[in-house]
């Protein structure tokens, strides 16, 4: 269960890389509360990049390319996306605060973009933190049909492709089971972690 730690109204950039490195991140209540708590989750999701699973159906979108990736080229665009309200989710957690930490990372190297192009127009994208060969997902959204999930299989892709041993998606739903998605100790995700920070740095970036 995720616990509650004191909450704050800005997040220092070298603060939310430290937060990561010991397995904590940041949410808020809403998008319109100012203050963010910080989790530890008893319980952590991840997706085994070895074990990655793409669905029959997704891998015969993904053979029509029905989008143009690109990496990293629209960061603002990408977590208004995510913090767009949707029927049944949680993605309006995005508040203030976080945009303006992400901002930060994004400008210092350490958060980057998957996104979906069509017609000139952003139409899905993710975006997540590097640290070491660990990559932290935050949040993705789709406003075309299978526009996020073609993004996550072009991530896991750059992953396996730079070197990354651990993708984190803090916690795991119906959705990401699908393509491989467990749930696995505190204790267990804290060892993966320190494996990940340790030994040369992957680059997410060319």
């Amino acid at each position: 269960m995720a616990r509650p730690f004191a909450p704050g109204y800005t997040i220092p950039p070298d603060l939310l890389l430290r937060a990561y490195a010991t397995g904590v991140f940041p949410m808020a209540e809403s998008a319109d509360d100012p203050e963010v708590f910080w989790v530890r989750p008893e319980t952590r999701g991840v997706i085994p990049l070895d074990a990655f699973h793409i669905p029959k159906s997704l891998a015969k979108a993904l053979r029509r390319a029905p989008f143009r990736i690109a990496f990293d080229t629209s960061f603002q665009e990408v977590i208004e996306g995510c913090a767009e309200a949707r029927a049944g989710s949680r993605d309006t957690w995005i508040n203030h605060p976080i945009r303006e930490a992400y901002a930060l990372l994004f400008e210092n190297g350490h958060c980057h973009t998957v996104e979906a192009w069509a017609d000139g127009e952003l139409v899905g994208g993710l975006y997540g933190v590097t640290l070491g060969r660990a990559f932290f997902g935050e949040s993705m959204f789709s406003r075309r049909t299978d526009a996020s999930k073609i993004c996550l299989v072009h991530l896991v892709q750059r992953l396996r492709e730079r070197g990354f041993v651990l993708l984190d998606t803090q916690f795991t739903t119906p959705h990401l089971k699908q393509f491989g998605a467990i749930d696995i100790p505190r204790a267990r995700y804290e060892q993966l972690l320190q494996d990940a920070l340790h030994g040369d740095e992957a680059r997410f970036s060319s």
